[in-house]
């Protein structure tokens, strides 16, 4: 069913009546143009036939029916085949590796980044026992091996795993007592 089918009011009807005899009395053409057209355009032949509809069943003077409807849907075609066209040269895919939203590079991205690494650091620096050495060694910037920790730590290498576990289920903890619930957003009722 389309909206077509649907018609609201006794006003509507009018334009129902006209809308269904301009889809059946065009229907077979408008699909055989838009398919001929769509490949030339880089399109596919259904969202073209679709863009056509939209133009020929917008509200126009004159009778249902145009007096020479081959040219007119023709000429919707052709209007519509150069939009996807001109949508087509202007619009690219992404690259392989290239997000839409690669913020990498802004200032922005970089102050925030720096800001939320500075608090890290900070919630690290407040731990319990052995946790602020443990995992300020696993934050290093030159990503030590877990045998260079357990090294530098003079620790067993096996007991860094549930170690590290631990330490971050606290730093959780932490960080979620300081998170601040948001407010509600709209109207309150």
């Amino acid at each position: 069913m389309t909206l077509l089918d649907h018609v609201p009011s006794a006003q509507a009807e009018g334009a129902g009546d006209r809308g269904r005899a301009v889809v059946h009395a065009l229907q077979a053409l408008v699909r055989a143009e838009a398919r001929a057209e769509a490949q030339a355009a880089g399109a596919d032949a259904a969202d073209l036939e679709q863009a056509v509809w939209v133009r020929l069943l917008e509200p126009r003077p004159g009778p249902a029916v145009p007096a020479d409807p081959v040219r007119r849907v023709r000429a919707a075609v052709r209007a519509e085949a150069r939009v996807a066209r001109r949508r087509k040269r202007r619009e690219h895919a992404y690259a392989g590796g290239e997000s839409p939203g690669d913020w990498d590079h802004c200032p922005e991205r970089i102050a925030v980044g720096a800001d939320e690494r500075r608090a890290l650091h900070v919630a690290v620096g407040r731990l319990p026992g052995r946790c602020p050495q443990l995992l300020e060694a696993m934050l290093a910037p030159h990503d030590p091996t877990y045998r260079e920790i357990a090294g530098e730590l003079g620790m067993s290498q096996g007991s860094l795993g549930p170690m590290r576990s631990r330490c971050l289920g606290c730093l959780r903890r932490m960080l979620a007592a300081e998170v601040v619930a948001p407010e509600l957003r709209g109207k309150e009722r």
